[in-house]
């Protein structure tokens, strides 16, 4: 079978559903229903959270980001942590986890580098959307850095598969662009409960076509992609001269303010966010 028809055989089965997890992927998906159900209480909510060490550490390094720490204090509670969140953050932060585990299973060091490199991407993109929605998109900062955690999933999808198709990833390809981000990443958005509204933005954002300045969910998370100091390991080499490209955007924000002084003024806030989602 060549790379081609291998693309599209799992995003056929991604397409219907048949998606292989591991283990700790389906336990992680029955912390997001819980936290789904509206009469979930912050004590529960803190509980469970606990109950996984790396969704602790990573909820609190975010409640202690400059995104979320306005007043300076640092906490080390989880509790005190989901409280100052709030459930719409937490459950960015165990879409973040769902993600990261996709690729705990890979022990080809190849493809560990990969997907080392495809999260680093991934939370740049997370703490640009945040900042991007809150200062210049004016849209909902919660919503965009969730989907910029998840536009990348099925990339991840591919390399928890990839193992078992010697030298599929060796090369970037355009059939991944074509198979794996709207095929295999559709199906695998669908599986996880992604919200419509995330998925169509993060169909805009395959499809390309910047606008700026930004308006909607499905702007706000291109231009934070393309803003990335990190390029996506999958993604074609020319795809760092777009960066170039993109770095060198700047329109008026507000009165008086550009995209590059928001950015400017962000600096820390957005290496503060990005920093977290790495722990």
């Amino acid at each position: 079978m060549d790379r081609l028809e291998i693309f599209k055989s799992i995003a056929t089965r991604a397409g219907k559903g048949e998606l292989t997890f591991p283990a700790n992927v389906n336990a992680t998906l029955k912390l997001q229903e819980a936290l789904d159900d509206p009469d979930c209480h912050i004590d529960a909510a803190a509980k469970m959270v606990t109950a996984e060490p790396v969704l602790s550490a990573r909820t609190v390094a975010i409640a202690n980001s400059a995104a979320y720490n306005r007043s300076g204090d640092e906490i080390t509670s989880v509790r005190v942590a989901v409280n100052r969140l709030g459930f719409r953050t937490l459950k960015a932060m165990v879409a973040a986890v769902i993600v990261r585990q996709l690729g705990s299973g890979i022990s080809d060091p190849v493809l560990r580098a990969k997907a080392a490199r495809l999260w680093e991407h991934t939370a740049h993109v997370a703490a640009l959307a945040q900042v991007l929605a809150k200062k210049v998109s004016r849209i909902d900062a919660e919503t965009a850095m969730f989907a910029a955690i998840v536009h990348e999933v099925g990339g991840f999808y591919l390399l928890s598969q990839a193992e078992s198709y010697p030298g599929l990833l060796d090369d970037n390809t355009e059939d991944w662009i074509e198979y794996g981000e709207k095929l295999i990443g559709r199906g695998v958005l669908r599986q996880l409960g992604v919200p419509d509204q995330v998925l169509q933005a993060v169909e805009g954002m395959w499809h390309g076509g910047n606008t700026t300045p930004p308006r909607t969910l499905g702007d706000t998370l291109l231009l934070a992609n393309d803003l990335a100091p990190v390029i996506s390991p999958l993604h074609p080499p020319e795809s760092a001269n777009a960066r170039q490209v993109a770095a060198m955007i700047d329109f008026a924000v507000g009165s008086g303010g550009t995209l590059h002084s928001v950015l400017d003024e962000s600096a820390e806030e957005i290496e503060s966010l990005a920093g977290a989602l790495l722990v």
